[in-house]
């Protein structure tokens, strides 16, 4: 790799790093607050927005494209909270209805009026991440970097600047809308003024990473750190981290195999969630598994020491505390019994005196607990 390519690959990093930390920073209250489907619906109306506000300017270039694509998207989150506020549907169903006919509606715009104009289809909707270098800032001679880098750059630092300041705020409102609403945090205008970022920050980085990497950073990264973290303070940064890494890691893979970064970089990070899901220490699958597997051997446990107890002291003791036919008793299988038998001695719950079990003090108080002093006399 030449020095001007290792430079156009380095800014490509960059670009897709902090495209991710700004969509990240406040992708984790969007999870939170069960409305992330909603980055998808603006990432693609957004295209309705640029094309009316190119019908007015004539002129790609017009800052007024940015401002109609930002206000396209509050309009698709007034338009979806009005349908799912009128109770005949969900929100989930109310995204599926507004989104679908404002894209298409932008489609049809595109097509029938810009028709001589160069709007690539495949970058609007894919993006192109490898091109964001060519577009450059400068001031006079001086060359300042790629156009999408400071761009993002500086939304990074106003959603970061919006999380610090209202963080308490958003947090409240976040879990607990009515709370925050009676302690008088306006959670209207809060959820206006962060959908308002979202908006914007979805239409700066549309440009340097389309909108399958807009709903990827803002989606993926914080779904992750929510499931190896309880704390929100750990969360947000936590998604920061894992959406940079996910932008530099997929990308330096793509260069490697010489394939679409924007679609590296998704799948890296759908396999970064895939092994989170899997093996996270908290709410992993195979922690749930485990715990699932532990909660069954304990019922089991408990029941026969209840068994046990339950028949201390009566005339069926003997019969009922015998391991070569306790699973008559208990309708378990045999196998099983033994299993269950050999596990309370080890847990200190019982003895095993030659072909019988007696409960020690540590499993008659076990049983006690679990039967409660409301119902001592039922029986196995």
């Amino acid at each position: 790799m030449s020095f001007l390519q290792t430079i156009r690959f380095w800014e490509v990093c960059g670009s897709l790093a902090v495209a991710a930390a700004a969509c990240a920073v406040l992708g984790s209250f969007l999870v939170l607050r069960r409305m992330a489907l909603l980055t998808d619906a603006i990432g693609h109306v957004l295209l309705l927005g640029i094309v009316l506000a190119f019908l007015i300017t004539h002129d790609l270039k017009s800052p007024l494209l940015m401002l109609g694509a930002a206000t396209t998207g509050l309009i698709t989150v007034a338009l979806v909270e009005a349908v799912s506020k009128s109770r005949f549907v969900k929100e989930d169903a109310a995204i599926g209805l507004v989104f679908p006919a404002l894209f298409a509606l932008g489609v049809i715009l595109a097509t029938y009026h810009a028709r001589n104009t160069h709007l690539d289809v495949d970058r609007v909707l894919l993006g192109s991440p490898e091109m964001a270098p060519l577009n450059r800032a400068s001031i006079g001679l001086y060359d300042l970097g790629p156009l999408s880098l400071l761009v993002m750059s500086g939304m990074f630092l106003a959603n970061a600047a919006f999380v610090l300041v209202l963080f308490k705020e958003l947090k409240l409102s976040s879990f607990d809308t009515g709370l925050a609403f009676t302690l008088g945090f306006a959670p209207t205008l809060l959820h206006y003024s962060l959908m308002g970022l979202v908006s914007l920050t979805a239409v700066t980085a549309f440009d340097a990473v389309g909108p399958v990497l807009v709903v990827a950073f803002f989606v993926v990264p914080p779904a992750s750190a929510y499931l190896l973290t309880d704390r929100l303070s750990v969360m947000v940064p936590l998604g920061v981290g894992i959406g940079v890494t996910a932008a530099v890691a997929g990308t330096t893979l793509a260069n490697v195999l010489n394939v679409t970064i924007a679609g590296t970089v998704a799948v890296f990070m759908g396999a970064t969630f895939a092994t989170v899901l899997i093996a996270s220490p908290r709410h992993g699958l195979i922690r749930m598994a485990m715990h699932r597997v532990r909660q069954r051997r304990n019922f089991f446990e408990t029941m026969l020491a209840i068994h046990l107890y339950q028949h201390e002291g009566t005339p069926e003791e003997e019969k009922e505390s015998r391991l070569d036919t306790l699973h008559e008793h208990v309708n378990w299988k045999q196998r099983d019994t033994l299993a269950v038998a050999r596990r309370i001695v080890a847990r200190g719950w019982a003895n095993q005196e030659l072909d019988r079990l007696r409960l020690t003090p540590p499993g008659r108080l076990e049983a006690l607990a679990a039967i409660g002093p409301s119902n001592p006399q039922s029986v196995i």
